[in-house]
């Protein structure tokens, strides 16, 4: 795809990981649209992209309220024109014991990472088909490629991001539209880890987050892939995982990933 002219769709584009993919894409000719749910952050990423001779175009939406995004993207393609590619990339997460958090919150944490890509996917898929030109990215986790207690409802929000992009680049293989899934690990500097304030297993590390703008970059160029952003030996353990659940909870707990999640358990 060549970059220059498109227009893209990013959610979570006020803060986080989301200013980095915006900025990147945006030096590459790309018209960013910036959803969320906060203006002042909105604001700040439209002055960066603009700043270096970008177009950022913000949009205020609550990505949780699902009957609201198809009018927003049918509003969207009239002011803008066609969709060439959409970053899920907005998220949420809550550390707690399971048996602790309330149906509301695990309601919205399901509600901002699978059923609003899921959504937004769903309404802008034909018209890419029909223009024979689209990419599809979501912002998935390593979390969704092995369980993190205190933090299981993510794990399973982001496998299920993982899984349901799987079955849309199979499904989509002989059209025009790509599907990529970024899976990031451990993130410094921005993002939700990093608002953490707890230091990364010492094994494991963590990853600049433009190298999750990057990879973006990359499936753009690439196609229809899957990356994983990690400084650790990541991959080993994921394969070992496939074969042991017991010896990879084993390693998991050695490099120090539960016992680091239960210290962001809030309150």
């Amino acid at each position: 795809m060549n970059l220059a002219g498109k227009t893209a769709i990013l959610t979570g584009a006020s803060r986080g990981i989301g200013p980095y993919i915006a900025k990147t894409l945006s030096a590459q000719g790309v018209t960013i649209i910036g959803i969320a749910r906060s203006e002042s952050g909105l604001n700040e990423t439209k002055s960066m992209v603009e700043s270096e001779g970008g177009t950022f175009h913000s949009y205020l939406q609550d990505l949780t309220d699902i009957n609201e995004l198809a009018p927003m993207v049918h509003k969207l393609e009239d002011q803008y024109g066609p969709i060439h590619i959409l970053i899920n990339n907005a998220g949420i997460e809550h550390y707690e014991h399971y048996d602790r958090l309330s149906r509301d919150k695990i309601s919205d944490i399901m509600n901002t990472n699978v059923r609003c890509p899921m959504e937004l996917t769903r309404v802008i898929l034909p018209k890419m088909i029909e223009q024979k030109e689209g990419h599809v990215i979501t912002i998935a986790s390593l979390a969704g490629k092995k369980g993190l207690a205190y933090n299981s409802v993510y794990s399973a929000s982001k496998a299920a991001m993982i899984m349901w992009s799987d079955g849309l680049r199979q499904e989509y293989r002989d059209s025009p539209v790509h599907v990529s899934v970024i899976c990031p690990g451990f993130i410094s500097d921005a993002g939700m880890f990093y608002d953490g304030h707890v230091p990364p297993p010492p094994l494991l590390g963590a990853s600049n987050p433009q190298k999750v703008a990057n990879a973006v970059m990359k499936a753009l160029k690439k196609g229809s892939c899957e990356i994983i952003v990690n400084k650790g030996p990541i991959k080993p353990l994921l394969a070992i995982s496939q074969l042991s659940w017991k010896i990879s909870d084993t390693i998991t707990r050695w490099f120090g990933v539960p016992a680091l999640n239960r210290k962001r358990i809030s309150g």
